[in-house]
């Protein structure tokens, strides 16, 4: 390890006042509205930096195009988008260029280093480094707010965001739009390009609202009504980020034996509690599968899936491999079962996109 820095790699020179602000919600609940104000209303007021990052106009078109994409498509550009997050961070956290990562879908970065150099974060480093990016100063002088605008409908990808925060000690909250879903049916039936409304029902019944009370991770969350553009609204966002900014999450060094140990324990313990409520949750699916009246060979196909997706999440626990269970601490139940649902419902959906 080299002097000046921890086990991250970070160079501990002084403190930055650097934050991860989620904002999560139903599509069209007015998340990337209340995005722009507040970005521009934090740069112009408090002098900040601010990087908006609205997955919408990042992830790749040609995704959003496909009939029925795979959920681990899905899945993968997402962490594949936080790992670019990751990058921007370090080169902020260290003071030096930021270099494009070997592995990347060309598309969504190209449009993620665009973001960043229109809101004056980056700019492309000289011509014989197409690949590497300078911070401006902007970036580097000034305390930094990452807003991430997207549906975040399952507490796993809001989860996921803290787990870049705490890695690195910066501040991080959650700000919950709350709109009705016959508004937010309404409001997307006005746009260009309007999602099926059956994926807005779908996320509707689904979404996790941020629980304070039950996570504690969760605890620095604001729930607004939509819209939310009241002056009132906007001291209890002020207030919410400025509370983030000072108090950055403690960094704690993963014990990879201690963390081992857990694991296998958490695993032995709730291996047959999982296993009953994801044959619970795959024999309700498949009722209500029944009572659309999905084609029977279709139901077949359907539960073969479903039961395959059980016996993977059961073998993530059993052994570790992490192909659904990406979390760096102990497993615990409700984890799992959000995930579970969100993988489900994916695949549930891919069928009645077809039906219909």
């Amino acid at each position: 390890m080299k002097a000046g820095e921890d086990a991250r790699g970070v160079r501990s020179e002084g403190p930055r006042k650097l934050g991860l602000c989620v904002l999560c919600g139903l599509p069209a609940a007015g998340k990337s509205t209340l995005a722009r104000a507040l970005s521009h209303r934090l740069r112009q007021e408090r002098g900040w930096a601010v990087g908006l990052v609205a997955y919408d106009d990042v992830m790749p078109d040609a995704f959003f195009e496909e009939a029925n994409p795979l959920p681990s498509q899905w899945k993968l550009l997402r962490q594949e988008l936080l790992k670019y997050l990751e990058n921007f961070l370090l080169a902020v956290i260290n003071g030096c260029q930021m270099s494009a990562p070997p592995n990347r879908t060309e598309a969504m970065w190209e449009d993620f280093i665009t973001s960043l150099k229109d809101q004056d974060l980056i700019s492309s480093a000289a011509p014989e480094a197409p690949s590497h990016y300078l911070l401006t100063k902007t970036a580097v002088s000034r305390p930094l707010f990452l807003i991430l605008d997207d549906n975040f409908y399952y507490q796993s990808m809001r989860y996921e965001v803290y787990q870049l925060a705490r890695k690195y000690s910066l501040g991080f909250c959650q700000v919950f739009l709350d709109c009705s879903l016959e508004t937010c049916l309404q409001r997307n039936g006005q746009r260009p390009q309007p999602l099926p409304a059956e994926t807005i029902h779908l996320m509707g019944s689904k979404i996790e609202r941020p629980n304070p009370e039950k996570n504690a991770w969760e605890h620095n969350s604001l729930t607004l009504q939509s819209p939310a553009c009241s002056s009132e609204a906007s001291l209890k966002l002020t207030d919410l980020l400025l509370t983030a900014l000072e108090n950055p999450i403690k960094y704690v060094e993963d014990n990879v034996e201690q963390k081992e140990t857990d694991r296998i324990i958490c695993s032995t313990n709730i291996l047959h509690q999982v296993d009953q409520t994801l044959r619970r949750a795959v024999s309700q699916t498949m009722k209500e599968a029944k009572d659309e009246q999905l084609l029977p060979y279709k139901l077949k196909l359907l539960a073969e899936e479903l039961n395959k997706l059980k016996a993977e999440f059961l073998e993530d626990l059993r052994q570790g491999n992490k192909k659904y269970l990406c979390f760096r601490e102990t497993i615990d139940l409700s984890d799992v079962i959000s995930f579970f649902h969100y993988e489900k419902d994916n695949i549930v959906q891919k069928y009645f996109s077809k039906q219909h």
